[in-house]
């Protein structure tokens, strides 16, 4: 992929500079239409939509390229983006494991690189459990859930509106409306008025999880499971967030045990996205 954009810049790109190009960048829609996310190096600014049109050429279905303005920030996880060629309308419909997704990537967060994930939680659940997932963005998790298992109970958060009525929308597109339940709000202030308890509780924010443990904890079952993700550095990437989920469990009467540690992605040289489940229990 990278050799054909080099080869279609080759010419336009100084041969001291293009090098420089990123070697990955995402792909978000469908083979009708998708958007492509990309980082320009500062060196390359001056052929960023070079760039974009060869990454247009190669792709024929990608109708806008996006480039990254800023690092993901604020409640809603958001990034900045600049249209760099296409489309001004970059909604689209993304497929991902036999379900469809809706969304516009300047208004809410998602990763595509994130499928291999949520395949292996999809893997983790049983029928008949009652899920929660916080922080659900257009609620690829819970549909991914629902659409596997005919006979269970997945509430979704969020807080981002664009993003929850993204995910209203995805539920009723994919027809798992009688299986996920979508709540719009702060989940500080959405689920302790839940008034019930959850098998498995899903968390999937590496960025500041921890602090929303102790509304976790208190709406899991006994020997229920939570999947806890937090940002692991190296040499010891588990440690930390280990002890972040023994301390708030202690609160609550838990003892955990760790059922499985995972490396879901890496982030920089030395820090890696994790998972962290654990199994609670009363003591």
């Amino acid at each position: 992929m990278l050799q054909n954009i080099k080869s279609l810049l080759k010419d336009i790109i100084p041969e001291d500079k293009i090098g420089l190009l990123r070697h990955s960048y995402d792909i978000i829609g469908s083979k009708q239409k998708s958007v492509a996310i990309i980082e320009i190096p500062e060196p390359l600014k001056n052929y960023e939509t070079d760039i974009a049109e060869a990454i247009m050429q190669i792709h024929k279905n990608v109708v806008s390229v996006l480039a990254k303005e800023s690092k993901r920030d604020g409640d809603f996880r958001m990034r900045d983006f600049r249209l760099l060629a296409g489309d001004e309308d970059t909604e689209v419909i993304h497929k991902e494991a036999d379900c469809s997704f809706r969304l516009d990537p300047r208004r809410v967060y998602f990763s595509p690189r994130e499928c291999s994930e949520r395949d292996r939680l999809v893997k983790k659940v049983s029928e008949g459990e009652e899920i929660l997932v916080m922080f659900s963005g257009i609620f690829p998790i819970p549909i991914r859930i629902a659409k596997k298992f005919s006979n269970l109970k997945v509430t979704g958060v969020e807080l981002n509106p664009y993003a929850y009525n993204y995910g209203v929308e995805n539920i009723y597109l994919n027809k798992v409306e009688d299986r996920v339940e979508a709540i719009l709000g702060d989940v500080v202030d959405v689920c302790p008025n839940l008034r019930k308890q959850f098998d498995r509780i899903i968390m999937p924010l590496p960025k500041g999880a921890y602090r929303f443990l102790d509304i976790a904890i208190p709406l899991l079952k006994d020997s229920g499971i939570i999947h806890f993700y937090h940002w692991g550095r190296e040499p010891d990437l588990f440690a930390e967030g280990e002890n972040l989920i023994a301390i708030a469990s202690k609160k609550f009467q838990k003892s955990v045990e760790v059922i499985e540690r995972t490396r879901v992605s890496q982030y920089s040289p030395r820090v890696w996205k994790i998972r962290i489940d654990v199994l609670a229990k009363s003591l």
